[in-house]
This record gives structure tokens, sequence and C-alpha cells, in this order.
């Protein structure tokens, strides 16, 4: 058999695999993504960077841990975007003060409220360590046994901050602060 038909013939079950994944998992590595706190006009590319994390390892993940395996890489993927979304807020903030520019008008404040959704909002004031067993038990509906091999903690320690973080988001909706 030629050397090119040999590694198609190798690559296809990966391939079916990768597309597979795609298919089943796509819309809900988005949603994450977003919970996560990644900025909206960045959560394509963020998801985007998943999957190609995952198609990169995906031979050494098992089949009933890809789920898992997905939501372990977009938590990198995710605290990364925000990192790199902070540096740029805060060099245009930097460039919004040399220039002297004014306040944005009252129509631009509203807008903006407008566009945040009040659950982004909640989430964003979590610290990570508890808004991601909170989104994904809570919104996304997964087991505490898949979250704490997803974010590779003792499965008490996802219990504690899944505990911790319900707390906060009561306390903060019958405020009305931040958790």
């Amino acid at each position: 058999m030629n050397e090119a038909v040999a590694l198609r013939t190798e690559a296809a079950p990966t391939t079916r695999r990768l597309e597979r994944l795609f298919a089943a998992h796509y819309a809900w590595v988005w949603r994450t993504l977003r919970r996560l706190g990644v900025p909206e006009a960045s959560v394509d590319d963020a998801a985007q960077q998943v999957f190609l994390v995952v198609s990169k390892n995906l031979e050494r993940v098992e089949k009933q841990s890809e789920r898992a395996y997905l939501m372990s890489v977009a938590l990198r993927v995710a605290s990364n975007a925000r990192r790199s979304a902070s540096r740029r807020r805060d060099e245009a903030d930097e460039t919004v003060a040399e220039q002297g520019a004014a306040e944005p008008d009252p129509e631009q404040l509203l807008d903006m409220k407008q566009r945040r959704e009040l659950l982004d909002a909640w989430l964003d004031a979590l610290p990570l360590e508890l808004r991601a067993p909170f989104v994904l038990f809570e919104l996304e509906g997964l087991e505490l046994a898949e979250i704490a091999r997803a974010l590779d903690v003792p499965l008490g320690t996802v219990k504690t901050r899944l505990r911790r973080a319900r707390s906060l988001f009561l306390d903060a909706s019958r405020t009305g602060g931040e958790p």
C-alpha cells in the first residue's frame, strides 16, 4: 500500500472522531467559554482554539473522558482569552486617557448595559476557581465527578467550591451586589 494512502487510512478514524466531537459539543464549548468570561467578540476564536488543541491530542484521550478533556482545554483557553482581553482593555484605556476622550454619552452607556446579560455579570464577578464548578454543574449539567476530572481536583474540592459559589451567588442576588 502506498504511504499516502496508509496515512489517510490511519487518520480517518481520528478525523471522524474529531468531526463527531465538534458536531456534538461545539455549542456546549461555545456557551461554556462565554460563561467562563470570554468576551463575546472572542468566543468563536476561543472555541476554534479548543478544538485545535483537542485535534492535536485526541489520540491520547479515552472516549469516556472526551467531554472532561474538552472542558479542561476550554478552561485553559478561557483563562488565556480573559487575560488577553484584559491586556487589550488596559492598553485601550491608556490610549483613551492619553487622547483625553470624553465619557460615552448616555445612549452609548445604555446600549452597552443592554448588551450585557445579567448572568454574565454575576459570573464575571466570581473568581475562576468558583466560577468553573458553578458553570459546569449549574448551567452545563455536568456531574461532580466529571467536573473533578476536568479541573484535575479532588471531588471534595469541587463540592466545596460549588457550595461557596452558590452561597455567594444567592447572597449577591438578594442584595443586588456582586458575588
